[in-house]
């Protein structure tokens, strides 16, 4: 209630003062919803706060990085429309730019990709993988449908928790078709070996590029352990 109160106080003002025709609005949320929400008594009100993803804030899971993102640009954006195409607010640095006719530098937003033709709906798909980490640092990494995870657990705070029994006794991989499997219930990591290889690959290429982007490879920030409480490879990731 307090979130739509504010957001119709924004809408309200660009109204008032002529500008709503020719501002681009966006609404989203930088993760899922946190536990302190108190998910029981949400639920019991006939609220699901994670919409049937596993997990929330913090987690690997889906229930920790899926948002809702609504986009407001009249006469650029078709109201009502909906795009399944995959997105992460570390686009809208690339984003900002392709609308502003600014070229970006080699050297910054590595990882952003611009969906201004989404927006727009005059292109296909933009962006093909996406990597992501809970709060424990665990990575995971999505390609069409798939998506990888090089922890046994949630690595955040939902169960299977970092180094409880419970992870110990999982495998240490976890792949899930999230097409047929939205709120990621079956590991069938042991099933599809060749796409475990695959995806792990091509994180370990991103690191190594210090980008997930084309461009200029990139020293990276900080020094990366891509499983943890696994040995420092030297590498890095930004």
């Amino acid at each position: 209630m307090q979130v739509d109160s504010a957001v119709g106080q924004v809408l309200d003002a660009l109204e008032k003062s002529g500008a709503a025709k020719n501002t681009l609005v966006a609404f989203t949320s930088d993760n899922g919803c946190s536990p302190s929400a108190k998910f029981d008594e949400l639920r019991a009100k006939g609220h699901d706060p994670c919409a049937g993803f596993r997990g929330h804030k913090a987690d690997i899971f889906e229930g920790g990085h899926r948002v809702p993102f609504i986009v407001r640009w009249p006469g650029k954006v078709k109201p009502g429309g909906s795009s399944g195409q995959v997105v992460c607010l570390v686009d809208f640095m690339a984003t900002c730019a392709e609308i502003a006719g600014a070229k970006l530098p080699d050297g910054a937003a590595e990882d952003s990709v611009s969906l201004l033709p989404v927006l727009l709906g005059t292109d296909g798909p933009r962006r093909q993988t996406l990597v992501s980490h809970s709060i424990n640092g665990s990575f995971a990494i999505r390609e069409g449908n798939w998506k990888l995870c090089l922890c046994a657990g949630s690595g955040g705070w939902s169960a299977p928790k970092p180094g409880t029994p419970q992870e110990r006794d999982l495998p240490p991989d976890q792949l899930y078709d999230l097409a047929a499997d939205r709120s990621e219930q079956k590991n069938v990591a042991a099933d599809h070996p060749e796409i475990v290889k695959r995806l792990s690959d091509l994180l370990d290429k991103y690191i190594a590029d210090g980008r997930s982007t084309p461009g200029v490879p990139q020293k990276n920030a900080v020094s990366v352990v891509v499983r943890k409480g696994a040995k420092k490879k030297g590498a890095a990731a930004n």
